[in-house]
């Protein structure tokens, strides 16, 4: 007798459902809504608001005088001639600042390049300024370097028989530009000292067997790599130094010609209490440092790109 078994018929394992992709995307993202909202109601919430008040003649003083203007105020702003030189002023300060501390930040960081005894101990003291809080390095240059009865510029000129001028007075744009060249030329540095260190060691070895001499290197491999991040450097400082306000304040409170927008935004706002011309001036503001940001995150990502390729 012969037992028959019958084959045993192996059903499928039953297929995971696998999350539509949009789910997917979304449990990805939700760790980070809450930042998202907290972003939006301190920066966007504000902007609209002041956006709504640019369009209204809108006197802290009369409240209720308030009135639909349009474009007036924008008008305004681009129109008055305190306001246009406040806008040069601020061109002026800021493609200043940014290209002297690209040349100096590019000297120190060519220098830092380079292995000598206290290369750290120099690195940290260069780093230094960019990490002082700006109005007290505003405060420092006013009093510490400008004071012309006790600072310390006076005081060199008159151990070697010189004048004693008041330098704020006589030189305020330039005093303003100085104290923000000798805080944003080490961020500069620092950005420069990266792409220097990120540059191809054989490339200019290669060029260094060839015969090319320390010019001929800097000229056609060292700065044609460092494009980018110059780019970057003039781009970030740009954006910071557009808006800066506690120079301004600080040594000149905006006299003697060195009211640029912020200040000028400022001074609509706290002191003529014209909340819509001054809204209008900063949404103008908001505006330019938007252009920048978005030539500036162009370079950031070319840059990540380029050394994603290289990697």
């Amino acid at each position: 007798m012969t037992a028959t078994t019958a084959p045993y018929a192996a059903t499928p394992a039953r297929a995971t459902r696998r999350p539509p992709a949009r789910l997917r995307a979304w449990a990805t993202r939700a760790p980070l809504l809450p930042a998202l909202v907290f972003m939006i109601l301190v920066t966007q919430l504000p902007f609209v608001a002041t956006l709504v008040i640019s369009f209204f003649d809108w006197n802290a003083l009369y409240p209720k005088a308030r009135r639909f203007t349009g474009v007036d105020n924008y008008r305004q702003v681009l129109t008055d001639a305190d306001l246009r030189h406040s806008v040069w002023t601020t061109v002026l300060l800021t493609v200043t600042v940014v290209l002297v501390s690209l040349v100096l930040g590019l000297a120190l960081a060519l220098l830092l390049n380079h292995r000598f005894r206290g290369r750290g101990v120099v690195r940290t003291l260069l780093i230094a300024p960019f990490l002082v809080v700006p109005v007290a390095a505003a405060l420092l240059w006013k009093h510490v370097l400008y004071n012309p009865e006790y600072g310390l510029l006076n005081g060199l000129l008159h151990y070697v028989g010189g004048p004693q001028p008041d330098w704020i007075s006589r030189t305020p744009l330039l005093a303003v530009e100085a104290s923000l060249v000798w805080q944003w030329t080490p961020f500069m540095m620092l950005i420069l000292l990266a792409g220097l260190q990120s540059r191809d060691p054989e490339q200019i070895e290669a060029a260094r067997v060839d015969g090319a001499s320390d010019w001929q290197v800097f000229r056609h491999l060292t700065l044609p790599h460092l494009r980018r991040y110059l780019e970057l450097g003039a781009l970030l400082g740009s954006i910071y130094i557009v808006q800066n306000f506690d120079a301004v304040f600080t040594i000149t409170s905006g006299g003697l010609g060195t009211a640029n927008l912020p200040y000028t935004v400022y001074q609509s706002f706290y002191q003529a209490h014209e909340n819509g011309l001054a809204s209008a001036a900063g949404v103008l503001v908001v505006i330019g440092s938007i252009i920048i940001a978005t030539f500036a995150l162009r370079v950031v990502s070319s840059l990540f790109r380029e050394e994603v390729s290289r990697a």
